[in-house]
């Protein structure tokens, strides 16, 4: 595995990349011990066993899971915006789910259902969206962390291998939109230290959709995290994931502070936690997450551990400089 110095690129880069996908995974886990439960203050969140899973503390659930299935594709192809990639996804995500995971939610078991392969999965998803064209869950949302680590720089790819990663599942226009504006955040903190977050992708998304963004990514900012449940649809999802961690902003523990504000949320706890911690993650690097959460940390593919994790990110990371070449 190459480290800083053999990859050219920084300590401080391989950092934020690893923090990006152990930022998420830590939250999905923190928040699985209160996934559908009663609010609870900030302060008193911690690990605990799944809540609907009944997995251990520190176990991840299907947001992490599909998040790794994203994450090996990256770092052994180096790109996401190809036809093999999406079918090399989307064949370890019927890998996971024919385990027969406790935690998977409707829209991606509909479409899992219906697929025979990885480069079926797509068609399968546009078949069940137009079966029911309101869907927008945020069942893609939840795993978008690895997503910049494949094209980090590159906005016109970071866009499409979002939105591709996306539409394996959920097509709806505005669950492409927020996986592309929170892979954009991420690209913007690994890199620049930025935390920018969704502003910073609204010029990449369609005039048509950009003012609806613009305000709810300002409701987000100027309304307390608890209006932000339910959040089950993409759009809550995004609003209540940036806003935890807008309204803690100024935390001197600023990871440990999101996440839990995230979690504190309330009803859907794993996948707000993993979506605010892969950016929080991603801004403050691995180092910000407490070894405590990081330690212990499990899930599918069975036997993965914390440093399986940071490997496949460096790696994946490491790849972008090394196609610059």
């Amino acid at each position: 595995m190459k480290r800083a110095g053999q990859s050219g690129l920084s300590a401080t880069i391989l950092d934020r990349a690893a923090g990006a996908v152990i930022g998420g995974a830590v939250g999905d886990a923190l928040g699985a011990g209160y996934e559908f439960g009663s609010m609870v203050e900030p302060e008193d969140v911690e690990m605990l066993v799944g809540r609907l899973t009944g997995e251990p503390a520190g176990y991840w659930t299907d947001d992490t899971a599909m998040a790794i299935a994203i994450l090996e594709t990256a770092a052994s192809l180096r790109t996401l915006i190809t036809t093999e990639a999406s079918a090399s996804v989307g064949n370890r995500f019927i890998e996971w789910y024919r385990t027969d995971p406790r935690d998977v939610g409707n829209q991606i078991r509909s479409v899992l259902d219906r697929a025979l392969s990885g480069s079926d999965l797509a068609m399968a998803a546009a078949v069940a969206q137009e079966m029911d064209p309101s869907r927008a869950g945020n069942g893609s949302l939840m795993r978008i962390g690895p997503v910049a680590l494949a094209h980090l720089g590159n906005d016109d790819e970071l866009v499409k291998a979002a939105k591709m990663m996306s539409a394996l599942t959920h097509p709806n226009l505005y669950a492409l939109d927020a996986c592309a504006l929170w892979t954009i955040a991420i690209d913007r903190a690994i890199r620049t230290g930025e935390l920018a977050g969704p502003r910073a992708g609204l010029h990449l998304i369609d005039e048509a959709r950009r003012a609806e963004w613009e305000g709810w990514i300002t409701d987000a900012e100027t309304r307390s995290p608890r209006e932000f449940n339910p959040n089950g649809y993409v759009v809550n999802a995004l609003q209540a994931a940036w806003s935890a961690i807008y309204a803690t902003r100024f935390s001197g523990e600023h990871y440990v502070a999101a996440v839990r504000e995230a979690v504190a949320i309330g009803d859907d706890t794993d996948t707000v936690a993993a979506i605010a911690g892969s950016l929080v993650g991603a801004m403050y690097g691995l180092r910000s997450i407490p070894m405590e959460w990081q330690n212990g940390l499990r899930g599918w593919p069975k036997g993965y551990q914390l440093i399986d994790l940071i490997r496949l990110a460096e790696r994946t990371v490491a790849s972008v400089r090394e196609r610059e070449q």
